[in-house]
């Protein structure tokens, strides 16, 4: 499989362009969207497990998502390290090839729409290699210079697949943002960075203005926000992120339901409101959609909303 880099293909602007001009949609939880397709996500690489085996599976989510309007997709390579892949007895070439590969999925279906689109490379914390929860959590018990090493070989290889930008998404914790911005520093493409938190914290305790200002003044980060969380903590974590940083705001929380991690399923109801809107792109936010349980119908409903002056 090999990159799609033809002129056809890229945005005429860049995120960061489109970001400064106005609101841009994101899409939803592609791991919702694959179950719904009849994927089994059982396995420890969860959806990055279906780059290897199911590649076309991978492809339609993406498209179900650019046809309900997303603007901005994000690839399948979250839970996809050199480490997980190793374990199922994938060596590190062809590892490279199915974070590359993951890239190009997104940037055929994007494309296909007509419509100006953007891909990110999707880049999950270190607890998400280890499938175990401790990426809601953080505090690994690892230092900054060990988390670069490493984050660095997965960065290096996502950013030479040519995405339009990085997303470092659902960081539980300030020490893991600061190693992936250093991991992330000298290569040419930009990023946003996203923590996942509960309440007024990232989920490892910090308070979130003092890991916001982690990225203010770094010209590479285009975005800086929330995600996987709760659509209300979203609310109150978009104005600290523009307040702490200057910048636009990425936003897309979960439905609301919560992970019953024993059960291995979610329990209680969606409190996602595309409503919500209104007060994330008045406090700040220009890159707005979901995560996990929010599906392409929510992603189009939230598109409709951004289209309504009032909204």
């Amino acid at each position: 499989m090999h990159t799609v880099r033809t002129q056809e293909a890229r945005p005429r602007r860049t995120l960061g362009q489109a970001l400064a001009e106005g609101t841009v949609l994101l899409d939803g939880g592609l791991s919702n969207q694959l179950e719904a397709q009849g994927c089994d996500l059982s396995d420890a690489l969860w959806s990055a497990g279906l780059l290897s085996d199911e590649p076309r599976q991978i492809e339609a989510a993406h498209r179900a998502y650019a046809r309900a309007g997303a603007q901005v997709l994000i690839t399948a390579s979250y839970q996809a390290t050199f480490e997980g892949f190793a374990r199922r007895g994938i060596g590190r070439a062809r590892a490279a090839e199915l974070m590359a590969g993951s890239v190009e999925l997104a940037r055929r279906a994007g494309a296909d729409t007509g419509r100006e689109s953007w891909v990110a490379a999707s880049v999950g914390p270190y607890g998400a290699m280890l499938a175990d929860g401790s990426e809601y959590r953080g505090r690994y018990g690892m230092t900054v210079r060990e988390l670069v090493r490493f984050h660095r070989p997965r960065v290096e290889t996502l950013a030479a697949a040519g995405p339009d930008v990085l997303a470092l998404e659902t960081v539980p914790d300030a020490d893991e943002a600061e190693a992936l911005l250093r991991a992330v520093q000298d290569l040419d493409v930009p990023v946003w960075l996203s923590y996942s938190v509960a309440g007024d914290r990232t989920r490892a305790g910090q308070p979130l203005a003092e890991a916001f200002g982690l990225a203010a003044g770094i010209d590479q980060v285009v975005a800086v926000g929330v995600n996987c969380c709760d659509p209300a903590d979203a609310d109150r974590a978009v104005e600290v992120a523009a307040a702490a940083t200057g910048k636009p705001v990425v936003v897309y929380p979960n439905s609301g339901e919560e992970w019953d991690a024993d059960g291995r399923d979610w329990t209680g109801r969606s409190t996602f409101e595309p409503g919500r809107v209104r007060h994330w792109r008045n406090a700040g936010a220009r890159l707005v959609g979901g995560c996990c349980r929010v599906g392409p119908s929510n992603i189009e409903a939230l598109g409709a909303r951004l289209r309504t002056p009032t909204a």
